[in-house]
């Protein structure tokens, strides 16, 4: 089978959405499917690579960080039947995902979409209208939903929340798989020794995009009321990521009286967050937006227990009491689930032990295969379709 993917963001970007797509590529690929990919090029001269097409960009105006590719290709229709492509799986519905629609519209291709990200949740990075742009996001989304012939959700949540906008397509549940090898033979000295952080100290651990989207200022709020509460444990808040709001966060921590207790990483590259996973003592996730919540499965995967605020896709990647806690939009609540984990270390252990075994959920291998057998369904059903078109019109 060969399978086209589209996205709007891919390496060297680092993000959830591409760490998905690598995973699918990866697991593909093992099954004996050969994957095409088109994603944004990023700098003037990116290299060749194999299997990926990358369509000129230019930098995001309130992300420079991230490419937006300009969706125009006089060749692509042409280099999809030259690669006898089966089937298009986008992984958004702007950009270049739209682009994939078209041609699996004007090539007679099954089309996926999987809906990665709350789209209509991350307005705030757009100065006016703000309510109305809203509105017309979600819109936007459900219509392209529903001119696809499968939409993927990595929770349920999620997808009873588009169900709910007026999506009416088949919706499944599939999950981003985490390859458990990949976080359990982290460096445990390599985060206190990069950054100074003494053996004595617990260290608290967010991972993730420094974008306002993520709820940090809560975090650092919360963080306060844990110092306040714990001052017989000493701990370190370790913020591992780059973004816009990096420069705020800093100001808001010196405002906090927070000081060197918290330390900002910078980005840091996927081969070094697995130590950043084995040298922390518990995960701590603020976000609000979440889809799924892929680094509390990484973390998880590590053996860390997680406190995250209970909300969209986390609340099912999070086992409350088993393996971490769910906590309301509450700081102080947020702060006495940590101080339990803090104080508590039989607590810890277990809940650290239950979080291993969970993060087995979410092999790759088996979501691989799932995934495989959902495009060879949508493509027998697509023949079948086409066969009774033919003879409809041969009639």
């Amino acid at each position: 089978m060969n399978v086209a993917l589209f996205t709007d963001s891919y390496r060297p970007y680092t993000s959830g959405v591409v760490r998905s797509i690598e995973t699918i590529s990866q697991e593909l690929h093992a099954l004996g499917n050969r994957v095409f990919i088109f994603a944004p090029r990023y700098g003037p001269s990116q290299s060749r690579e194999e299997s990926i097409y990358r369509f000129y960009s230019l930098p995001s105006p309130t992300n420079p960080e991230y490419n937006i590719a300009i969706p125009i290709s006089l060749r692509l229709k042409q280099t999809l039947k030259r690669n006898k492509v089966d089937i298009i799986h986008v992984h958004s519905p702007f950009m270049l995902g739209r682009l994939g629609a078209h041609c699996a519209r004007d090539l007679g291709l099954p089309l996926v979409f999987t809906y990665h990200t709350l789209y209509d949740h991350y307005v705030h990075y757009l100065p006016v209208a703000r309510s109305l742009t809203r509105k017309v996001t979600q819109k936007l989304c459900v219509q392209f939903c529903n001119r696809c012939n499968m939409v993927l959700v990595p929770t349920w949540v999620i997808g009873d929340y588009i169900r709910e906008l007026g999506v009416d397509v088949p919706v499944t549940k599939l999950p981003t798989g985490i390859r458990i090898e990949d976080f359990t033979g982290g460096d445990r000295e390599w985060l206190r020794a990069r950054f100074g952080i003494d053996a004595g100290e617990r260290v608290l651990l967010f991972v993730g995009r420094l974008g306002q989207e993520k709820n940090l200022d809560f975090l650092l709020r919360a963080y306060r009321l844990i110092l306040e509460a714990t001052p017989q444990v000493p701990t370190r808040l370790v913020l591992v990521g780059g973004g816009p709001e990096t420069g705020h966060l800093r100001n808001r921590a010196d405002a906090l009286g927070l000081g060197n207790r918290v330390v900002f990483t910078g980005p840091v590259p996927t081969v070094d967050v697995v130590h950043c996973y084995a040298g922390a003592d518990i995960f701590v996730f603020s976000s609000v937006t979440e889809t799924q919540g892929l680094v509390v499965g990484e973390a998880k995967a590590a053996g860390l227990p997680a406190v995250a605020v209970n909300a969209f896709g986390v609340r099912e990647m999070v086992n409350h009491g088993e393996d971490g806690f769910l906590t309301p939009l509450d700081e102080t609540a947020f702060a006495e689930s940590v101080k339990l984990l803090l104080t508590n270390r039989e607590l810890h252990r277990r809940m650290a032990r239950t979080a291993r075994e969970k993060a087995q959920e979410l092999s790759p291998k088996v979501l691989g295969k799932r995934l495989e057998n959902i495009y060879r369904a949508l493509i027998e059903n697509n023949t079948r379709d086409s066969l009774w078109v033919r003879r409809t019109n041969w009639g």
